[in-house]
């Protein structure tokens, strides 16, 4: 709902004067005034805490770097977990064959098929379905999740045909993106350490989750074998390699974030038993657990109190769809209890966490109106307030407060990745086209995000070497490799 100057009345907040009142036009200015005036030192200081100069990135850019260092050099050796994804080969566009892919990591999952025709043809077809996983086994037994799954693909790898050839003879392949903790221990099997997104599934923690889809699928009758096991970030990187060679960093900017890239074996002090035949294998940084150096205020510091994971994820809940919306909703229930922003009451739903989502903050963004009418509507809808021009005009500053923010810091740790990247191969990155693959919600609708993100990245490279730092959005790669 929109508020609007009619003919008949006057209206902010869940006040009316109609027009005919003696003094309305100045008393409506005179609240009006002191709205802002009253909330104007809270979003100053905001801004201020929030601020993200060039010395501030350049600090969060250089502690990435060295917490990158820290856990290749020993498991726990800092907030990155730089996890051994056993990938050590990318897609190099020579493939030829039928290739299927299932992507397990939310309340649906997705199966695909694509017939590969090496460098002359490259994608050939594709098919891709979406199953919907019923509530009750999302805190059902392993065994159930997995039939689940399997039957889905069974039905699915019935409907082959058509473009779709496999060689006599020849198993079918899966890569499996699963996007879950887990402790991988080879480029085909890895260890569920703890499910997470809504699900309870017993007996599967401890083990083998590739072992468990073989043998459902061997349960259905399919005659099928999971040849990879990859996160959705692992995915994003390989998918856009298999167009682009250039391709050496991945990044995920959705509900949730993560970065991987491809290092080199000797700079991976940890590394004791694996051979790669490349000299190369990509890892996995898990960089939602960075820490250092964040600009943080009184609403990231509650957030985080208040949340499942208080202390942990801290760079996650700063620049990932998830948390954006939460700490602007903080703020504004801050300036509508202390300032009344709103008028004098404070609607109820305003005080729910997570009310007010990401989306929405996106949307009152692209509000070009004179009157701000979305940012209003958006307002009522969700939150249940009713808003004049000034205190939308508030909103959208504090909408961009925090995702200028998130931005930034994230174009500071991609720079980050690069520049240990760059200082383990003397030249090798910045010195020619470099592709940083990225996917997730977060990036491919947030229009001003995507541009902090990008000035950041511009700001600590300089305008030479960021002529060869491409950031390319690369559309669901999780489940397109």
């Amino acid at each position: 709902m929109s508020v609007t100057v009619t003919s008949t009345s006057l209206a902010f907040g869940s006040f009316c004067l109609p027009p005919s009142v003696k003094g309305a036009p100045r008393f409506r200015m005179a609240v009006r005034s002191k709205v802002v005036s009253v909330n104007a030192p809270i979003l100053t200081k905001l801004q201020q805490e929030c601020a993200t100069p060039l010395p501030v990135l350049r600090q969060v850019a250089d502690d990435m770097t060295a917490d990158m260092r820290a856990g290749l050099a020993a498991d726990g050796g800092g907030d990155l977990k730089m996890i051994l994804s056993y990938v050590d080969s990318l897609p190099t566009g020579n493939e030829r064959g039928l290739f299927y892919a299932l992507d397990l990591g939310g309340t649906n999952f997705r199966v695909l098929r694509v017939q590969l025709g090496g460098k002359e043809e490259l994608v050939q077809a594709t098919e891709f379905d979406q199953v919907s996983i019923p509530q009750e086994l999302m805190f059902g037994t392993s065994e159930q999740l997995f039939d689940f799954i399997a039957s889905g693909l069974a039905k699915f790898a019935e409907k082959e045909g058509g473009k779709f050839h496999l060689p006599n003879r020849r198993q079918r392949e899966i890569g499996f993106t699963f996007s879950f903790p887990v402790k991988q221990t080879s480029i085909d099997s890895g260890i569920l350490i703890k499910w997470t997104k809504g699900f309870a599934v017993s007996g599967t923690a401890g083990k083998d989750v590739v072992a468990c889809l073989n043998e459902a699928m061997e349960r259905q009758g399919l005659d099928m074998r999971v040849s990879a096991l990859v996160n959705d970030t692992i995915g994003t990187l390989a998918g856009a390699r298999y167009w682009d060679d250039d391709v050496m960093v991945a990044v995920i900017l959705g509900t949730g974030t993560n970065a991987c890239y491809v290092e080199r074996v000797d700079a991976i002090p940890k590394l004791q038993s694996h051979k790669s035949s490349s000299g190369r294998t990509i890892i996995n940084t898990e960089w939602g657990a960075f820490s250092k150096g964040l600009p943080l205020t009184v609403f990231d510091k509650d957030m985080d109190a208040a949340s499942i994971n208080p202390g942990e994820q801290i760079y996650e809940k700063t620049i990932s769809g998830m948390y954006l919306g939460e700490i602007v909703r903080r703020v504004l229930l801050k300036m509508a209890e202390a300032g009344g922003l709103f008028g004098k009451s404070v609607p109820e739903k305003l005080t729910m966490p997570f009310v007010l989502r990401t989306p929405d903050i996106c949307s009152m963004q692209q509000d070009q109106s004179e009157d701000l009418q979305a940012v209003g509507s958006i307002l009522y809808d969700v939150t249940g307030v009713e808003s004049n021009l000034n205190a939308r005009k508030i909103v959208v500053q504090v909408c961009d407060t925090i995702v200028k923010r998130g931005g930034r810091l994230a174009g500071a740790g991609i720079v980050g990745i690069l520049q240990k990247m760059e200082e383990d191969s003397k030249g090798v990155i910045f010195g020619k086209r470099t592709v940083v693959a990225m996917d997730g919600g977060l990036y491919e609708n947030y229009p001003q995000y995507r541009t902090y993100l990008q000035e950041a990245v511009n700001e600590l490279l300089g305008t030479e070497i960021s002529k060869n730092i491409v950031i390319e959005h690369t559309k669901d790669g999780s489940v397109n490799n």
